[in-house]
């Protein structure tokens, strides 16, 4: 049976990824690995609890100690490392809880993959999850490949780029079997309140506002969650070690556009007339370093 470590299991995109391979992989041991914090939720997993093949296990990655030990007595065969702080707005009134995290904790991991796998790499994988800010900003036009150079603006996404590169470094310099993808935006359900779609579902039924960056001009390549985690699947299991897959939708939408949107869809879901939501909708000034536009290739 191999033992597939999942960090970040009980946050939003790591709630779906557990749940496809526990039910999908019952010849596998999955171990959920999370820290707890403000967005991880083990009600999302009520469901798979108690399967047999699932283990849930509190703990830091940021704790070297405890993610050495761990990676001891579970000899773990692969690691599908979700676990991260993601809020772009955290991460500028916070960077460095972004670096311990993103960037400390993802070294920690690769270390102890290193060290138990050092005598015996066959059918081992580290499979770090990524986004695309760490590529910057696009103009109109153009789209993100897996060979764009990197360019990041916030300390959220600096410190994703930081930790992709620590994972590169140790395939290099380790020959540590590695994949690594690149997402859009995720939406979806058990997405935490922060983010921008269940946010403003939320302020909408409670009749307060729609704060919207600048003119809502921004774009984002929007992708269902479930669509990333059977991607994550496909990843883990045919990519090749080394290489890099951007996951998207071919999915762009203003900001604008979107809220617009959402507003309309619960107008309609609260039987209230056609445009009451927009009202709500409040223009606040830009986020610094508010990358205009990101449209991502997942063509690879």
């Amino acid at each position: 049976m191999q033992t597939i470590l999942i960090t970040g299991g009980a946050g939003f995109i790591g709630s779906h990824v557990v749940r496809l391979f526990v039910n999908k992989y019952p010849e596998y041991k999955i171990v959920n690995l999370d820290k707890l914090t403000y967005a991880g939720n083990l009600a999302n997993l009520k469901d798979i609890e108690n399967k047999a093949n699932y283990e849930f296990i509190k703990g830091d990655i940021v704790d070297a100690d405890f993610i050495q030990s761990l990676f001891e007595t579970y000899q773990f065969d692969g690691v599908i490392h979700l676990a991260a702080e993601s809020h772009v707005d955290r991460s500028i009134s916070n960077p460095t809880e972004f670096v311990f995290t993103n960037v400390i904790g993802t070294v920690n991991l690769l270390n102890a993959a290193n060290k138990i796998w050092k005598d015996n790499k066959e059918g081992k994988r580290f499979y770090h999850i990524s986004t695309d800010e760490v590529y910057g900003s696009l103009g109109k036009t153009g789209i993100f490949t897996e060979e764009c150079k990197y360019d990041p603006h916030s300390p959220y996404s600096a410190s994703k780029a930081s930790s992709d590169h620590f994972v590169r470094a140790y395939s290099d310099t380790f020959g540590l079997p590695v994949v690594l993808t690149n997402c859009s935006n995720n939406y979806g359900s058990f997405q935490f309140p922060e983010k921008l779609i269940p946010l403003f579902i939320h302020n909408i039924c409670n009749n307060k506002p729609l704060p919207v960056y600048g003119k809502g001009e921004n774009i984002r390549d929007w992708l269902w969650v479930e669509d990333h985690a059977r991607a994550i699947d496909v990843v883990f299991h045919q990519g090749n070690n080394g290489e890099t897959y951007n996951i998207g939708g071919f999915n762009e939408w203003t900001n604008i556009d979107l809220i617009k949107l959402t507003c309309r869809i619960m107008d309609r879901k609260l039987s209230r007339t056609e445009g009451t939501s927009e009202k709500l909708i409040t223009y606040v000034k830009d986020r610094a370093g508010h990358d205009l536009r990101y449209a991502i290739d997942s063509t690879k």
